[in-house]
This record gives C-alpha cells, structure tokens and sequence, in this order.
C-alpha cells in the first residue's frame, strides 16, 4: 500500500482529527477515546508532517478552541524538519538545473522547513545567493493529506454546531488552497515579485529573485543576512532599538492589510530578519493573502469602534467581518468584548494573569456563535505572531493597549485619505462630479421604483439557516409520517401508531 495512505498514517491522522474534534467542542471522551495529550498532540503532528503542521498552525489562532496548555503545545510547533535524503536532493538539483550556474553550492542546507530547502550559493565570487529547493514529491503528499483530512471531516461533520461546522470548513478549504501554492516555487516567485513592486517605498527590504535560474523546483534569490527578529540577545548587543523596528513592522502591516489590501500571510521569527544596520527583511513569500474591500471596511469599522471602545459596534463590525454569526446577541457579546478589553488594557496584570483571566470569559461564552470565515483565518494568525513577537521584547504587550494605537492613527491612510488637508480637500473636488451623477442616477431609480436593496451574503446565510431549522421539523415528521402510511399498509399497525406519534411530537417539539 502507499505509504501515505498506510493503515498507520490513517490512524494516526483519525486520531489527531478526534482530539480536535473533542477539544473543539469540550468533551472529554468519544466511545471511550480521549483527546491526545498537549505534548503528544503537537508530536503527533510534526510526524504527519508538512499539512498537519500548517493546519495546527491555523487553528492555533483559536483561543476558544482550546485551552492553554493546548494553545501553548500548537504554537511550539514549526516546520524545521530533517532535510532530504541525498538521493531526493539530488533528483530535485537535476531537474532544477541541467547546468549548474553557481561556481559553488553548500549542499548541507541552512534552513529545511516542511515544504523546501534553502541553501547557499555563489553566482560569482561577489555574488551570494539563496537557493529555495521544493521537497521531493511533497506536492504528491500535500495533495494525499488534503484527500485524507476532508475524507475524515465528512465523517466528523455532522458531529458539529452549524456555527462550528462553518469555522471547521473554512479552515480546511483556506488550508487546502494555500499549502498547494506554497507548493510551486514559480509562485512563490511570481508573489515575491509582485509584493516587491507594491512595498517598494515600505522601507523594508525584500529578496530579488534571480528569475533566469528559477524553476517550479527551485527559487535562486539574493542572500539577505540578519539575526531572526526574536533573537533578543543578539539584537540587544548591537545596541539595536527594537521598539521603533516594532512599531515599523506594526505600521508595515497595517499598510498592507488596510490599505493595499495585499499582504504576507506568515511572518513568524524565521522570516523576518533584523540587519546590522536596523532594518527589517522579510522572506519566504509561499504564503500572501490578498484582503477583499468589504472585508478591508469591516476592518476598519472593527478598529475605530475599538478605540473609542463602542462594543455593540464593535459586535457590529465583527459580525461583517464574518467572526461572529449575523443572528448572534448583539447585547451578550458586547459584554463579553468590554471585559476582555478591560483585562489586556490593565497594566497592573502581568502575562500569565491575563491570559488565565481571557480563559476564563472565553469558557463562560463558549457556546457563543463564534466563526472563523476564510478571510480572516490568515488575518488572525497575522495578528497573533506579531503580537507574540512584541512579547519577546515587551512585558504585557499585546494588541488592545500596545497595538490598537498605532493601527487607530493609521486609519486615515486606510480609508484613503491624504496627508494634508488640502490634499483632502482637492481629492473630494475631484470625486465630486462622480458622487453627484450617482446620487442622481440613484434618485432616477427611486422614483421608477426601480431601486435593488442587495443582501450581504453574510445576512443570506443567517436566513437560510433560519429557514433550515424551521423546515427540517416538518421534513422529519412528514418522513416519519410516509412510514407510518407504509407500516400500516403492510399490515403493522402497532408500528404504524408509534411513527405517527412520534411524528406528531416532533411537530409539536420544534
């Protein structure tokens, strides 16, 4: 048999899905099966391997998913893992290259992660490079691991809320479509490129590919040196100041998330560097989301009614944003974000406090509708890893008190507007003609009763869930009836009275 679908490695992946599934949903056993520990789940996922661990790293941004110690296991995790075999090596370097252009290359790599290799190299004396290799037949495996998991949650899915069901969903087809393209060195490229060009005025720096050399197996790249961001030692004894590089990288992000709405969805410590001279570089471009309008607005609406601490617009905007179901209690949640606000506002609470005080509403409101839509999956782990990068150097740094401030002055910038009033003002002149032909346009449309009020698919998807509930009632009780009619046509009557009284209860129960 394959060994990618060995009975082992199928076991192994039921059995990693079942603990999600327990977790997920608070339940300590299953027929018997208890969750995996902390420390065996976050191994168990490193030996399945490159999927597994970029799924683990998705959900890890669910704190009402899982507990602390959960929490703590998946964000341990990383994709360094073992380098190919000399003999995988080797078939990838002779299909990337039919004449080698380096005069010399380190076979031993510097970095091996779940989907490549990276290795140094020289064009010329003067010349050094890094050269990306795709892992031999990791497509193949990616591809067999996306077979196997969405096999396993048609088995799980009517286990789950609709609410949860949806995140569940989400999080496999974000999945699923990513880890294939980080899969292709000539996209990785191809996003490299194109984000060079549109952060090219960001005062970061970013590796310029060498696309004469490159391939779908191999990515050639200037070779960019620094200490890893969270190298706090190294960092601290050039005599670096971290906290403008953060606040760099914070306003860095915003731009490319509220603004350009074009954005690198996987900045953990190994790909961004610090160089000696205090600049940030950002590598390995596998992983770049692009942020839709509506969703970039929601955004937007989600950070102002923050800052001027506005929860029911706060619960507003989250449920535009698709995090919260569109039916959920608008009054309930607004509670639940003023005290979350008010732990990680207060100074007096060291770390380990907060997040036990967090656990503690979360678990209150766990049967909250709470979502995870596709769009915002990479959103949030973007959050997240640069808030645990601004830990490494700041006590109690987090998103609500060190964060939300740099984002609120950058609102401006995200909704278009100039750096100076004139600016402003000559931009809206411009604009002018436009917003008075709509306006009359939409007048025109009124009058001839013509106008279309159009439905956000989040307020379509709240409806056809209501209607859903409403009519799987009558779709069981008229079943139930149909065989009633058919037990007592064949003659057993007593069987016919139970399934028509059971169809009158689940009439009279829904």
């Amino acid at each position: 048999m394959n060994r990618m679908y060995s009975p082992y490695r199928l076991w192994s992946v039921f059995r990693l899905l079942l603990s999600f599934y327990l977790l997920i949903k608070k339940k300590s056993r299953f027929f018997g099966v208890t969750p995996l520990p902390p420390q065996k789940l976050a191994s168990t996922i490193t030996m399945l391997g490159a999927s597994f661990i970029k799924l683990a790293q998705v959900l890890a941004t669910r704190n009402d998913f899982f507990d602390a110690q959960y929490l703590g296991a998946l964000k341990t995790l990383h994709d360094d893992l073992p380098p190919m075999s000399k003999k995988e090596y080797e078939r990838v370097m002779h299909r990337a290259f039919a004449t080698l252009p380096f005069i010399r290359f380190n076979p031993t790599p510097i970095a091996s992660a779940s989907i490549g290799q990276v290795h140094e190299a020289w064009l010329d004396e003067e010349t050094k490079v890094a050269v990306k290799l795709r892992r031999e037949g990791i497509e193949k495996r990616v591809r067999a691991d996306i077979r196997i998991v969405s096999f396993f949650n048609r088995i799980f899915r009517p286990l789950f809320s609709h609410t949860t069901r949806h995140s569940v969903e989400s999080v496999i087809a974000e999945f699923s479509v990513m880890i294939v393209q980080e899969c292709s060195m000539n996209q990785e490229r191809a996003n490299l490129e194109k984000f060079s060009h549109m952060y090219a005025a960001s005062g970061v720096i970013f590796p310029v590919p060498y696309g004469q050399y490159c391939c779908d197996d191999a990515l050639v790249m200037s070779y960019e040196q620094g200490w890893r961001f969270d190298d706090r030692e190294s960092i601290t004894a050039s005599g670096i100041d971290i906290i403008p590089l953060i606040d760099k990288l914070v306003r860095f992000y915003t731009d490319q998330m509220l603004v350009k709405g074009y954005f690198h969805a996987d900045p953990h410590p190994g790909n961004l560097l610090v160089t000696p001279e205090g600049q940030l570089v950002l590598l390995d471009f596998g992983m770049v989301k692009r942020v839709s309008n509506p969703t970039r607005i929601a955004i937007i609406e989600l950070l102002r009614a923050a800052n001027e601490q506005d929860y029911e617009a706060y619960v507003s905007a989250s449920k535009r944003l698709g995090t919260v179901a569109y039916d959920a209690p608008t009054a309930e949640l607004a509670e639940f974000t003023q005290r979350m606000f008010e732990i990680f506002a207060n100074d007096a609470l060291d770390s380990s406090s907060m997040q036990q005080l967090a656990f503690q509403v979360l678990e209150q409101t766990r049967n909250l509708p709470f979502k995870l839509p596709q769009e915002a999956i990479y959103i949030l782990r973007v959050s997240a890893i640069i808030e645990g990068l601004g830990t490494t150097y700041i006590e109690n740094f987090n998103g609500i008190k060190d964060i939300l401030p740099i984002l609120q002055r950058n609102i401006p910038r995200a909704l278009g507007m100039k750096d100076s009033l004139l600016e402003s003002i000559i931009d809206e002149i411009k604009h002018l003609p436009d917003d008075l032909h709509a306006a009359r346009e939409t007048l025109r449309r009124a009058s001839r009763g013509e106008l279309v009020v159009e439905l956000s698919p989040l307020q379509l998807e709240s409806i056809g869930q209501n209607v859903e509930n409403a009519i799987r009632p009558i779709v069981v009780a008229l079943m139930l009836g149909l065989g009633a009619m058919g037990a007592w046509m064949g003659g057993a009557q007593e069987v016919a009275y139970v399934l028509l009284g059971a169809a009158m209860m689940r009439l009279w129960y829904q």
